[in-house]
């Protein structure tokens, strides 16, 4: 298993240097120039000043060299300097990453639980009522935009009801601390939480009850039955943990897609995540801010992919490491 890891660690590294190789040229290619950007909310807008911006950040030499410069700090552990917030790349990621993480972590929970658990229904209920139920709420949240389902929350939630806060992390001004901090953040997590989990609840409520429904037809559930173990013991033990590899896999391949769908919801709900910070510094045209927020997402998706395969061995032990 160690060699296993360290094998899948290796060739991670090799996919994060060309990921970053590839996302430098693709922003460079890219309209807009940072140093006109900056100079027009500096409100100056001559030719020398625009040089002066261009040669301070390096953005006057050739593409090679500004790679080069680049990928020597990176070998570094350094992601660079934003020439837009002029503070280091990495100071800004750590103040957002927590952030992004709460709420893509609480998103997957819900999205993965309910999604097994009404795809477990779905199945065990197939054909009735309940599972036409099921699927269609599944299919309608899967083919809603994900924007509009927020703003719809907002309008009902906050608005209409007023039970839950419509934006930020937690109440400005407020000085709580302690447990009624942690209280304060999670009330305002409920809604981006639920409305980003419940779209990628959609996907694991078809898998799983499509692969529950295959396997109940594989001989070794007739020798169940015929054994005489009771319904609940034969979906439970035998049908949804033979059924669920399908579902580890989608699931961590969709663990690093959150942080994507988080751009969208962190710009409606005010979160101030690694998402809305993407979305900043791409208005902003903030080359080294944007390539820093690239290189930490492709690594949290790589380390996801990398847990899945892990965990392929506690689901099914039958999977043996080569």
């Amino acid at each position: 298993m160690l060699g296993f890891v360290a094998q899948r660690i290796a060739k991670g590294v090799v996919v994060l240097l060309a990921i970053v190789v590839l996302n430098f040229f693709l922003i460079r290619l890219a309209p807009g120039d940072p140093a006109l950007v900056m100079a027009g909310e500096a409100g100056a807008g001559d030719e020398a000043f625009i040089a002066q911006l261009r040669e301070k950040f390096a953005l006057d030499q050739p593409l090679p060299s500004q790679l080069g410069a680049y990928l020597s700090s990176m070998a570094k552990l350094d992601l660079g300097y934003s020439v837009r917030q002029q503070l280091p790349v990495a100071t800004l990621i750590g103040e957002r990453l927590p952030a992004t993480l709460l709420l893509t972590g609480s998103a997957f929970a819900v999205s993965l639980s309910l999604g097994v658990l009404l795809g477990a229904l779905a199945a065990r209920r197939a054909g009735t009522l309940a599972d036409t139920a099921i699927t269609g709420l599944a299919l309608l949240f899967y083919a809603t935009p994900l924007f509009w389902v927020s703003l719809m929350a907002i309008l009902l939630f906050s608005v209409r009801l007023d039970w839950l806060p419509s934006f930020g992390f937690e109440t400005v001004g407020a000085g709580y601390t302690g447990l009624a901090r942690t209280l304060d953040i999670a009330h305002h997590l409920v809604l981006p939480a639920m409305t980003l989990g419940l779209f990628f609840m959609a996907v694991y409520v078809r898998m799983t009850r499509s692969s529950m429904l295959e396997v109940s037809r594989l001989d070794f559930v007739k020798t169940a039955r015929a054994k005489g173990l009771t319904e609940g013991v034969i979906q439970r033990r035998h049908i949804l943990r033979n059924a669920l590899l399908p579902v580890v896999t989608l699931a961590g391949l969709q663990a690093g897609t959150l942080v994507g769908g988080a751009v969208l919801t962190e710009t409606v709900f005010a979160w101030p995540g690694i998402g809305r910070l993407m979305y900043e510094a791409l208005l902003q045209r903030d080359y080294n801010l944007l390539l820093g927020v690239f290189v930490v997402s492709s690594a949290m998706v790589l380390v996801f992919n990398l847990v899945t395969d892990v965990v392929y061995r506690a689901v099914d032990p039958r999977i043996e490491v080569a």
